[in-house]
């Protein structure tokens, strides 16, 4: 029975969004005349999908309408984006920016202090069509570094240098900074990013070092070390953001972005900037037949050794998207032989997979995209939010592990799928309204005997 409480709540709020959305009668009946008198219009296209998380670790309950809300505003300016004709890599950088802008986020404003009071934001965006890739590290002084991360992939976008240059896809520090001002992004200063609950983190933390730094040498102090820093970088602290897309076009893009871990060295960049850690976007081609994007949350250290993001995304052209996911959050990182030293492995992701499908309809066929979306995690919790241009407002939900499980021992996975079609009509399926099959919460067992425990499985009928 554990964890049935989360999985019904889960449940009955997808039942009752089903409800809400079936198309009525009168407009079903409808339909031919509609495309009767619409014949000389052009259709809409599929308009597109966005899929965030606000961080995998802990979001405590009393902050949960915060988390929920920056989710739902980064949705929708990512479908406003959509809805304006965007392309899915601004969409997806669009999202982003409201993220970072949140000051209960670790991204952009309100991000960790580092050791020297001071913060570095990592961050990366990836364009599904162009493979192109932007990230910036340990950058100071720049309210959102998504901004420049996408810059660097525009500016790649066009071609060499003068003489012949290879332009930069990855800058770190006071070049990037440098960098981001000459191409028009306006600098921030350092303390108007930080926040009274940054401010305040740091402070506590840092009185908690010097303390530690009183007590006696020898085995025992380094261990009380081992422990404070453990306890500080746990999953409480492992709140980076992250977004998915697909857009009109069938478009995927994915983006990153952190703070990085409390109390950090100067000059550490986490996963959010490497290539293939903190996110992956892959449109379908001769080799793919499902366009892939993935955006990750945790301990840098653990995703960049995994390099998970890219793991998922090759996993995801499995047949099966929730078993593949389920087999590569196992293998490919809680079990992975890479952290076999790794008391705990603490990360998440969040995972869009699309292609093609056709829908017949009276009288013709109509094109559309199927879009399958999932989030698993292996640290307490994780926020996630996803919308369509469709939809009038976003559905959020905290993922939480059962009680009684042990972060970092155990796994997490949920997800939904979601119909984009190409109608003159707005008749649009999403995760949980329809055509999904619900499975009962159950427990596995993986490998070095680590717990698994899906919250939610869906599958179409």
């Amino acid at each position: 029975m554990i964890g049935l409480t989360n999985y019904a709540g889960v449940m009955e709020s997808l039942m009752n969004s089903a409800e809400e959305k079936q198309p009525s009668s009168p407009l079903t009946n409808s339909w031919a005349k509609k495309q009767e008198s619409s014949k000389s219009q052009k259709p809409n296209g599929v308009g597109g999908f966005v899929l965030v998380h606000a961080g995998a670790g802990y979001h405590s309950e009393s902050k949960a309408k915060e988390y929920k809300h920056v989710c739902k505003r980064a949705c929708q300016r990512a479908v406003d984006q959509l809805k304006a004709g965007a392309l899915a890599v601004e969409a997806v950088a669009a999202a982003l920016v409201e993220l970072e802008d949140s000051p209960f986020t670790n991204a952009g404003m309100g991000s960790n202090l580092n050791l020297s009071g001071e913060i570095e934001c990592d961050a990366s965006i990836m364009d599904g069509k162009s493979l192109h890739f932007g990230a910036v590290g340990a950058l100071s002084g720049i309210r959102n570094p998504v901004m420049v991360a996408n810059r660097l992939l525009s500016e790649a976008q066009k071609g060499k240098l003068s003489a012949g240059r290879i332009p930069p896809c990855f800058l770190v520090g006071r070049g990037a900074h440098d960098w981001a001002v000459s191409h028009g992004i306006p600098p921030c200063p350092s303390d108007k990013m930080a926040t009274k609950f940054s401010l305040s983190a740091y402070k506590r933390n840092k009185r908690k070092m010097e303390l530690a730094e009183k007590m006696d040498t020898g085995h025992n102090q380094t261990k009380k070390r081992r422990q404070s820093s453990e306890n500080e970088n746990g999953s409480g602290c492992l709140d980076t953001v992250g977004a998915v897309v697909v857009d009109l076009e069938g478009n995927v893009a994915a983006a990153v972005s952190s703070g990085g871990l409390a109390m950090k060295h100067p000059g550490r960049v986490g996963q959010a900037a490497h290539y293939g850690c903190g996110c992956w976007a892959e449109n379908a081609c001769n080799m793919n037949s499902y366009s892939t994007a993935v955006s990750t949350s945790g301990c840098g250290e653990h995703l960049i050794r995994t390099m998970l993001a890219r793991e998922c995304s090759a996993a995801m052209q499995s047949e099966d998207a929730h078993q593949a996911l389920l087999e590569a959050m196992q293998n490919k990182f809680i079990s992975s032989p890479f952290l076999a030293s790794e008391d705990r492995v603490l990360g998440g992701v969040i995972v869009l997979r699309c292609c093609r499908c056709v829908e017949a309809q009276p009288s013709q066929n109509f094109q559309g995209i199927l879009v399958e979306f999932l989030w698993s995690h292996t640290t307490e919790s994780m926020c996630v939010g996803y919308m369509s241009a469709q939809d009038s407002k976003a559905k959020t939900h905290i993922s939480r592990l059962p009680p009684g499980t042990v972060p970092g021992q155990s796994l997490a996975i949920e997800g939904g799928v979601c119909r984009l079609m190409d109608l003159l009509l707005k008749i649009t399926i999403h995760a949980g309204y329809c055509n999904l099959s619900l499975k009962p919460l159950r427990r596995r067992t993986g490998g070095q005997g680590k717990n698994i425990y899906i919250l939610m499985e869906c599958n179409l009928q």
